[in-house]
């Protein structure tokens, strides 16, 4: 299975195509090794920053049709604090670690990634599209000017790869992969979450305490497939697709978008982390009864339709 489904990306050797996505299992090194256990390629953390925050008050996570939305507004202990984390898990990991970044401010950003590299990380994820917190994410990850900034700051603090994980809210997402890719950046995450609001028609309020949420699950699969396809023909960076992955077709579908890798993220928490496991033995059966010899042979081959 390994010689068919092992890849690279952004310089990290991955056994499987398949990566736990930022945002589900916590900061524990346990947790992450739980995914790397279910057969997961590389881990990567939740957003940290330079200082703790406690995130929002519930309610932070709603069930909607096919999909989840949540608001749980980045709540982290602060690089100090887990940069004690990072290092554990080097040690209990034998799966490359990502580390997932966020900042206020281009030199946070950097301060963050340098940190975290020090620290052990493999590579840097820059969380420059989270929908619910203002003054970061979104703000940025919107704008191409200071998008360049952050990559330009952050890849001066580390030698270790930096990875952009994209906003599906904008209009036009290839504007921003362009941006990423001019300064420096060495390969894309597409997309982030979809932002969306959920009421409560008895007490005809919002029912995220933020109002305003990001959706993730089966729902957004398509959006997130779209921007994979766009993303590919305008630059050639490696991806990892994100967004609505479930099972091995969908897994095969961004492979053939342009993904190099995916990321799971809701699935793993509706389905345990043995989804990983499940996802790799259904490419695998793919690419043996299609005659490939490697994952890497059917990244991007839509294209050539």
């Amino acid at each position: 299975m390994s010689n068919l489904l092992s890849t690279n990306i952004a310089q990290l050797q991955l056994k499987t195509p398949t990566a736990l996505a930022s945002g589900i299992l916590g900061y524990t090194a346990e947790s992450l090794q739980l995914a790397a256990k279910g057969g997961a390629g590389t881990v990567v953390t939740k957003s940290v920053g330079v200082n703790p925050r406690p995130g929002y008050p519930n309610p932070t996570v709603v069930q909607a049709k096919n999909a989840l939305i949540n608001a749980v507004g980045l709540p982290n202990p602060g690089i100090n604090q887990y940069t004690e984390e990072i290092t554990y898990s080097k040690t209990l990991l034998k799966v490359p670690l990502i580390v997932s970044v966020f900042g206020y401010t281009a030199e946070e950003y950097a301060l963050v990634s340098q940190k975290a590299a020090d620290a052990g990380a493999d590579a840097v994820e820059l969380n420059v599209s989270c929908p619910h917190v203002k003054y970061t994410g979104s703000e940025i990850g919107q704008n191409p000017k200071l998008l360049t900034e952050v990559i330009c700051k952050v890849k001066a603090a580390t030698q270790k790869p930096v990875i952009v994980k994209l906003s599906p809210n904008v209009t036009d997402i290839t504007e921003l992969a362009k941006a990423a890719e001019k300064a420096g950046a060495d390969a894309l995450t597409v997309v982030n979450t979809v932002r969306a609001v959920v009421i409560d028609i008895e007490t005809q309020t919002p029912i995220l305490s933020n109002v305003r949420g990001g959706m993730s699950g089966p729902a957004v699969k398509p959006i997130a497939l779209r921007c994979v396809y766009d993303v590919f023909e305008a630059v050639k960076l490696p991806i990892f697709g994100c967004g609505g992955i479930t099972n091995w077709k969908d897994a095969v579908e961004f492979f053939l978008a342009g993904a190099s890798a995916v990321q799971v993220g809701t699935a793993v928490a509706s389905e345990e982390p043995s989804v990983f496991q499940a996802i790799n033995r259904g490419v695998t059966s793919y690419l043996k009864r299609k005659g490939y010899r490697s994952v890497k042979e059917i990244v991007g081959l839509c294209h050539q339709a």
